[in-house]
């Protein structure tokens, strides 16, 4: 019982509990026994007998010396909502009033008082700060549950004039499963985009995630996902972290040796990125996946890649195992992928 707050005893009871304690003690009670009816520790009781009658239980009221009294508050409370300083903030009050010789208190001891009295509202022209909530958890195991999409601009010729690049790729097999390329960016051409990419997949049930673009987030957009079947998710807004395999998708894209300075016209750009897609869904070796190709992931054949290296391996350690050391590197990939996974899982 040591450690836990027991029965509230008032300061002037405290002398009068050590001499029952010992009264029973006399008798022939333990002393633990006899601290327990009254619900304190013996180590409280020797406190209190050699004449530190302060509660020092844990849990316990405290006295601080720094509090400000009731009175205090409400001075506080009344220099702030004063005609002179109600449209102050407390940093104003406080350098106000000590240039006047007088202090009240630190600044934030004027937010605190405030706001246990509501009296701590947003003010001004600009709307107040709003936190966003974390997009939620969303886990692949498979090709064709989680894809995630964005746009990008790419260069052209002439300084301020761009073409975007709509681009939908599968995080668990990083494969681009979908792409085109226009001279705008808006809502109605990402919805002819999804119509078209409609009638050659099957997009039902698939989770897809985006940023707060207007061409993400439209109204019309977001009802055609609605009759296709597309659970669509956002991300927070100016996070981009939310969306991590869109913008590592053109990362890639932008820093390729094969990365045009400009494109010339939508033509050069539409037929450039073809290449591009072909090389990065067939020929470029993923490190996310295992250092497998997207379309052989996507596919399957990756278990496949993964056992003949295997076999390899074991291999060269039976011819010389001298070379070798306790452990031997094993070619697999995560089974399961997650998109913003929640920060417990994550650290796990």
């Amino acid at each position: 019982m040591g450690g836990r707050r027991g029965r509230l005893i008032p300061a002037e009871d405290r002398k009068l509990a050590v001499e029952l304690i010992e009264e029973a003690v006399t008798a022939g009670a333990r002393l633990f026994r006899a601290c327990a009816v009254i619900e304190i520790s013996t180590r409280t009781f020797s406190r209190w007998k050699n004449g530190t009658l302060t509660d020092g239980r844990k849990g316990a009221p405290k006295t601080v010396p720094r509090k400000l009294t009731e009175a205090e508050k409400d001075e506080l409370v009344d220099m702030a909502c004063s005609k002179e300083y109600c449209d102050q903030t407390p940093y104003e009050i406080v350098v106000d009033l000590l240039e006047k010789n007088k202090y009240i208190a630190s600044a934030s001891t004027f937010y605190r008082v405030l706001r246990e009295r509501g009296l701590l509202h947003h003010r001004g022209e600009a709307k107040a700060p709003r936190k966003s909530s974390r997009p939620p958890e969303l886990v692949a195991t498979g090709p064709n549950q989680v894809w995630s999409w964005d746009i990008t601009y790419l260069k052209t010729g002439v300084s301020g004039i761009f073409l975007y690049a709509y681009v939908i790729i599968d995080i668990w097999s990083r494969k681009i499963v979908g792409w085109e390329i226009h001279e705008r960016d808006c809502p109605e051409l990402a919805m002819e985009f999804f119509q078209r990419l409609a009638r050659s997949l099957r997009l039902e049930g698939v989770r897809l995630h985006a940023d707060n673009g207007n061409s993400m987030k439209a109204a019309t957009i977001l009802m055609m996902f609605y009759h296709l079947g597309i659970i669509p998710s956002f991300s927070r807004p100016r996070v981009s972290d939310d969306n991590p395999y869109s913008e590592a998708l053109f990362k890639t894209l932008k820093y390729s040796v094969r990365y045009p300075k400009f494109f010339t016209d939508l033509a050069h750009a539409r037929s450039w990125f073809a290449g591009f897609v072909v090389w990065y869904n067939t020929e470029h070796r993923h490190s996310g996946i295992g250092y497998v190709t997207p379309q052989a992931r996507h596919e399957g054949g990756d278990l496949e890649l993964f056992t003949a290296r295997n076999r390899t391996l074991a291999v060269a350690r039976a011819l010389h195992p001298e070379r070798w050391g306790k452990r031997i590197a094993v070619h697999e990939s995560e089974r399961v992928v997650y998109l913003n996974p929640i920060p417990e899982k994550q650290t796990a």
